[in-house]
C-alpha cells in the first residue's frame, strides 16, 4: 500500500483555547510537514483547496509550488482541485507551471468540492455543480493534452486556437477523482479510466462501498485495462499514542470541537458527507473512519478497510489544533509503526511502480522488502 498525507489546511480556534495561529505561520507548517513526510518515506502529499470557512488553502497551487522547492521525491497532488468553480484555463496554467518546478512530481486530484458556500463566492449556482464538474474536467483533459484547442460550452466563453503554457512537463499528469456522496464523480473516473479517492471521512463504510464497487463495475464496462482502476481512501483523522485508551483520552476535545464547528454551519440534515454520521469520538473509533488507537489499532483498522475497498493508497490528515512538534511526532510513529504492519500484509502495489506506466513522470514511488 502507499501513503499520503493529506493537509486541507484548515485554520479555525483552537476548540479549548480559542487561538488562532496566524496564517503565515500555518503555512509555513504545511511545508514543514511535507518535508518530514519525504524524510520518513510517504510516497505523496496532498495540499486541499477551499474558498469559504476558516481554511487557508483556496491557492492550493501556490503552496504546491512552494512545496515543489522544498522537497526533492515525494510526489506531490491535490485533495481536490475544485473544477467546478475554476477557470480550466487558469487551472491548466496554474497546475503545469507546478508540474514544471517539481520536475514531473504532480498529479491531481478533481471534483466538486465539498463547500456549497464557494459557488455563490464566484458567481456560480449550486445546482450546477455536477454540470460544471464535467464540463469543466472535459476542457481541462484537452488543454493539457493538446495545443491549439477550440472549444464550445455552456459556461464559459468559447476558445479558439488556445495553448495554455506552461506545457506540462512531460505529457499530460494524472487525474484521479474524489468521491464522496454521488455517482457523478465514479462514473466520470470510470468513464476516463481515470483512478478514485473514495473520502472515507464523515459516513459508515456501506455509503463509500456502494461507490467504489459502481466504480469497479462502470470502469470495466468501459472496457479499461484493470490494472489502472485504482482505488484511494482518505480517513477520518490521525491521532496516535502508546495505547488506544489513551490516543481516546487525549483526542477527545479535539474531535467534539471539529463536531462542534461542523453542528454550528447548519447544514441540512438531509445533506449527505457535510458533517459525520458518528456523534461520539467512541463512534467513530469503533464504526467509523478516524484512525485513532495505538499503531496496532491504527494498522488494524486500516487493513480492515482494505478488505471493504480494495485501496492501494490510503491518505491520513491531521488535526490542524495539535502543537507542531506533536503532529510532528505522529508522523514518524505513523510511518516508523503504522506502515511497515500494513505493508506487511498488503503487498507492494502496481500504483506508482516503474510498470505504472500513468504515473507521474518524474516520480517513482520508493521500493520495500
Amino acid at each position: 500500500m502507499r501513503f499520503q498525507i493529506l493537509d486541507i489546511v484548515f485554520n479555525p480556534p483552537h476548540p479549548v483555547t480559542g487561538r488562532v495561529v496566524p496564517p503565515a505561520d500555518r503555512l509555513a507548517q504545511v511545508v514543514e510537514t511535507a518535508v518530514l513526510a519525504e524524510e520518513v518515506g510517504f510516497d505523496s502529499f496532498a495540499v486541499g483547496e477551499r474558498h469559504a470557512g476558516d481554511v487557508l488553502s483556496s491557492s492550493p497551487t501556490v503552496i504546491l509550488g512552494a512545496l515543489a522547492q522544498a522537497t526533492d521525491r515525494i510526489l506531490l497532488s491535490t485533495g481536490v482541485t475544485v473544477v467546478s468553480v475554476l477557470d480550466p484555463v487558469r487551472v491548466a496554467e496554474d497546475l503545469a507551471t507546478v508540474d514544471q518546478l517539481s520536475r514531473g512530481r504532480l498529479e491531481i486530484v478533481i471534483g466538486k468540492g465539498n463547500e456549497e458556500w464557494q459557488y455563490p463566492l464566484f458567481g456560480l449556482n449550486l445546482t450546477d455543480q455536477y454540470d460544471l464538474l464535467e464540463e469543466n474536467h472535459a476542457l481541462l483533459r484537452r488543454l493539457l493534452a493538446e495545443e491549439s484547442v477550440d472549444w464550445e460550452g455552456r459556461f464559459r466563453a468559447p476558445l479558439r486556437g488556445a495553448t495554455t503554457l506552461p506545457r506540462p512537463f512531460d505529457g499530460p499528469f494524472r487525474i484521479w477523482h474524489g468521491s464522496a456522496t454521488s455517482t457523478v464523480s465514479v462514473d466520470l473516473a470510470a468513464r476516463h479510466g481515470d483512478p478514485i479517492v473514495t473520502a472515507n471521512a464523515f459516513q459508515p463504510r456501506e455509503n463509500y462501498a456502494v461507490l467504489i464497487d459502481r466504480y469497479r463495475e462502470q470502469y470495466a464496462a468501459h472496457g479499461h485495462d484493470p490494472r489502472h482502476a485504482i482505488v484511494g481512501s482518505g480517513s477520518g483523522g490521525l491521532f496516535l499514542a502508546d495505547t488506544t485508551e489513551r490516543a481516546v483520552q487525549q483526542f477527545r476535545p479535539y474531535y467534539e470541537g471539529a463536531v462542534a464547528r461542523a453542528d454550528a454551519r447548519k447544514y441540512d440534515p438531509a445533506a449527505k458527507g457535510k458533517v459525520t454520521s458518528f456523534r461520539t469520538l467512541e463512534e467513530a473509533v469503533d464504526r467509523g473512519p478516524a484512525l485513532v488507537g495505538s499503531s496496532e489499532r491504527v494498522a488494524e483498522k486500516i487493513l480492515d478497510y482494505h478488505e471493504a475497498y480494495g485501496h492501494v493508497l490510503q491518505s491520513i490528515s491531521l488535526d490542524h489544533n495539535l502543537e507542531v512538534e506533536h503532529r510532528k511526532d505522529i508522523v514518524r510513529q505513523f510511518a516508523a509503526e503504522v506502515i511497515p504492519l500494513v505493508r506487511k500484509e498488503v503487498p507492494e502495489p502496481f500504483l506508482w511502480s516503474a510498470q505504472d506506466t500513468r504515473r507521474a513522470a518524474g516520480f517513482t514511488a520508493a521500493t520495500w522488502p
